[in-house]
Order: structure tokens, then sequence, then C-alpha cells
């Protein structure tokens, strides 16, 4: 997918949105040089050696910026919400405060060992 493609899903947004959205996608293209950035239902999706990892999306209740992990279910993190999925938990993320980078991080990195140690298959 071109890059105009990609860029434009986060510069449609309202701020603060555009900046939370754009953040955590850097944060994320950076936990890993085998993370690429492509579209799936409109959103934008990452993925580890070409297997869905995780979204980016907002409620659209709250509008609030979200991380959906596609693997949550594998994942223990307090802050991670299943609601009524079996498989993917999101990491709601409010946009006027400071982004738990941290956080973040730990719950990529938790993801991505899934796929790195082989919990998760990868072709």
């Amino acid at each position: 997918m071109k890059q105009e493609q990609l860029d434009t899903y986060y510069l449609n947004k309202e701020e603060p949105n555009k900046s939370c959205l754009l953040a955590l996608r850097d944060i994320i293209l950076a936990q890993d040089d085998n993370i690429t950035e492509t579209r799936k239902y409109g959103m934008p999706c990452f993925c580890y050696k070409q297997k869905m990892c995780c979204y980016l999306w907002t409620d659209k209740k709250t509008n609030e910026p979200y991380v959906l992990m596609v693997e949550g279910k594998h994942l223990d993190h307090p802050k991670l919400e299943a609601g009524n999925r079996s498989r993917m938990k999101i990491f709601r993320i409010n946009p006027n405060e400071d982004i738990p980078i941290g956080e973040i991080s730990l719950l990529l990195k938790m993801a991505l060992d899934l796929y790195r140690k082989g919990i998760i298959k990868v072709k």
C-alpha cells in the first residue's frame, strides 16, 4: 500500500486524536524492524513478518484512540479490555494526556514475543 494512502487515515483525523495516533504509529513501528504497516478494514494494521499484530482505531462512542491487540487473549495486562471479543483486546489511550509509552512498549513487546517465541506461528 502506498505511503500516501496510509498517511490519509491519520491526516483526516481531528486533533488531539491526529497527533495521538501518529505518535502511536511511530511507537509501534519503532519496536521491531520486522513490523510493517498496512490498511485492513479501513484502519491502520501493523504486521510482524506479515502476521497481523495490532490495529489503531478510535472508539465510536467515546472517540478515544485505542490499540487493538490481535492476540490479546494471550496477553495479561490490567488495562487491556476484552469486552465481548474472544481473541482481541484493546488498550485505550486518552488523547488529552501524555501517552503511556512505557506501558505501550511493554504490551507490544509481550505481543511480539508471542511471534518471536513461536507461540503464534509466523510464515
